[in-house]
């Protein structure tokens, strides 16, 4: 089939799911004037989009994302559709250049919108309204789209650029990065209030709740990057406690020891991973490592003292009565 005719059919196939009209979007679109970024991990597959923005819950109609398929930000005057649009756009073979302009094109309130997707393969892309609000751009590189507007001043997108581009990690936390290095320049005129950061695979398992490695959202904040760093920090470390869980779950008690004890390390204060890290070590005959960690634990919270007891009765903690009395006694 001519690649003409495919467009054709995808074009009628759109307007059919959206009824063919922006207009019904562009007279109630929220308006998520913002900075984000979409970008992928050449060595992992990993695609991610993250935003900040001086409106509420923005990764609620800015972000979007498909493992084996793309991410999409759609913002400014938001037409929420692009989202939805983008991504079966690319998975019926569009790349994000033609994706983008037939987007744009068939969309009434093109002039202000600010759009960018990203697949697994292709140059990104991404488009700006000329009525966007100033300071309004974007650049796209190899493996990224940076794109702002309603700026305190045009230094916010290269900063971005600058940011992604230098530092080192993974992908999440260097688009964290992106949108610190925004922040750092101006970024939005008007102040902050929300962020978001998502994080599909490369391929699809066919497992949403695998695929999707990273959907986090700060709604309401005065700080919200720092915020969102810090809440990846906490995302990073329960990784570690839910590789523990499914170790045990295998009967793995090393590895979940080995798990647990990197999460606690991470956040020392942390009462749920130190339980859980003590519990672990009984499990694997050191009790006397452990009783130190549950005094501290009922110490600070009793209703883990409550909690163990139980743990008992369903296997998940391997003492005899002896053992056990001597794990309650760190109560007192």
């Amino acid at each position: 089939m001519k690649i003409k005719t495919v467009l054709f059919i995808l074009i009628c196939i759109t307007q059919f799911l959206f009824n063919g009209n922006a207009q019904t979007f562009f007279s109630k679109e929220p308006l998520a004037h913002t900075f984000s970024i979409v970008a992928r991990d050449t060595k992992t597959g990993e695609m991610g989009v993250a935003v900040q923005s001086h409106w509420f819950s923005v990764g609620s109609i800015v972000t979007w994302g498909e493992a084996g398929v793309g991410v999409v930000a759609t913002q400014s005057f938001v037409n929420p559709a692009f989202g939805p649009q983008g991504l079966a756009l690319l998975k019926n073979g569009l790349t994000p250049e033609q994706a983008v302009k037939m987007l744009t094109t068939n969309d009434d309130g093109r002039d202000v919108r600010q759009l960018a997707i990203l697949d697994g393969t292709n140059k990104p892309a991404n488009y700006t309204g000329k009525k966007c609000i100033p300071a309004a751009g974007g650049i796209v590189g190899k493996d990224f789209a940076v794109q702002a507007n309603l700026m305190a001043n045009d230094k916010v997108w290269p900063a971005m650029v600058k940011a992604f581009r230098e530092t080192k990690g993974p992908l999440a936390e260097r688009m964290v990065a992106a949108l610190e290095a925004a922040q750092s320049v101006g970024g939005d005129i008007r102040g902050k209030q929300s962020a978001a950061l998502l994080v599909v695979k490369g391929k699809s398992t066919g497992k949403v709740w695998e695929d999707r490695l990273i959907d986090l959202r700060i709604e309401d904040s005065p700080h919200p990057i720092k915020e969102l760093k810090r809440v990846l920090k906490v995302h990073r470390a329960y990784d570690h406690m839910n590789a523990g869980d499914l170790a045990i779950e295998h009967g793995d008690m090393a590895l979940a020891m080995k798990e647990y004890s990197t999460a606690e390390k991470m956040f020392p204060g942390n009462l749920e991973m130190k339980y859980w890290h003590a519990v672990t070590l009984t499990n694997i005959g050191k009790l006397e490592e452990a009783l130190p960690m549950f005094k501290e634990v009922f110490a600070k919270d009793k209703n883990w003292a409550i909690l163990t007891p139980r743990l008992v009765k369903v296997d998940q903690l391997k003492v005899d009565e002896k053992e056990l009395k001597r794990i309650m006694e760190q109560e007192k």
